[in-house]
């Protein structure tokens, strides 16, 4: 199979996950504009279009069997793409859960580091594995900086996956950085398991967004 695409694994399981994310974003929209308002609709939507472009560069650059300069500018994309998620992420607790002075400055500083990270990816794609992992696990967790208004915004299901899905992409990225576990390199290695936990992140805030931000027995105030 390596010789139709170049990492099957990788590849293969997120773009089953960019088909997912596309029912992710029907869901998210159906329940927005059942039981939400405009900051729903928007933010979900954000959301789930973050998810698809995370999934669909991701399993391009993976797959692919193109040139050297072809690849290279896949995986600016791709690498792009995680910072779009990270941002899109964190776009409807902003925008739906807290939407005050809180929530839209988490909102901008997020989204400025997301756009900052572009820019790196962009003009420094060799930039140091570490640093590139230090910057999504740091972004990541920003949020314990609105932890209280979290809590008291979140029903306690919204507040499991939203962690959940932290603890998920955190572990995937000590994963990604530390190059460890690496079971079986040429098959499935520490980067295919990296693939997974992002997947894993993935569904847990969907989870929490589609199903505990809006809907008939949500707390969260339209």
């Amino acid at each position: 199979m390596r010789h139709v695409f170049r990492e099957p694994f990788s590849g293969l399981s997120h773009l089953l996950a960019a088909f997912a994310a596309i029912a992710g974003l029907c869901i998210l929209t159906i329940n927005a504009t059942l039981y939400g308002n405009i900051w729903h609709i928007t933010s979900f939507a954000i959301f789930g279009a973050s998810m698809f472009l995370l999934f669909m560069a991701s399993a391009m650059y993976h797959l692919l069997p193109v040139s050297e300069q072809a690849q290279k500018a896949w995986k600016r994309i791709d690498h792009m793409m995680i910072f779009v998620l990270i941002a899109g992420s964190y776009t409807p607790f902003c925008l739906v859960v807290l939407r005050d002075g809180v929530g839209w400055t988490l909102f901008t500083v997020i989204w400025g580091l997301a756009i900052a990270g572009i820019l790196m990816k962009i003009f420094w794609i060799h930039a140091p594995r570490w640093l590139s992992t230090l910057i999504y696990v740091g972004m990541g967790w920003m949020a314990i900086f609105a932890i209280g208004p979290l809590r008291q915004n979140l029903t306690e299901g919204a507040l499991f996956w939203l962690i959940a899905g932290a603890g998920c992409y955190t572990v995937g990225a000590v994963i990604y950085g530390t190059k460890w576990p690496n079971p079986y390199p040429e098959h499935f290695g520490f980067h295919e398991i990296w693939h997974l936990f992002v997947i894993g992140g993935a569904f847990c805030h969907f989870w929490a967004i589609a199903f505990h931000l809006v809907g008939p027995s949500t707390l969260i105030a339209g």
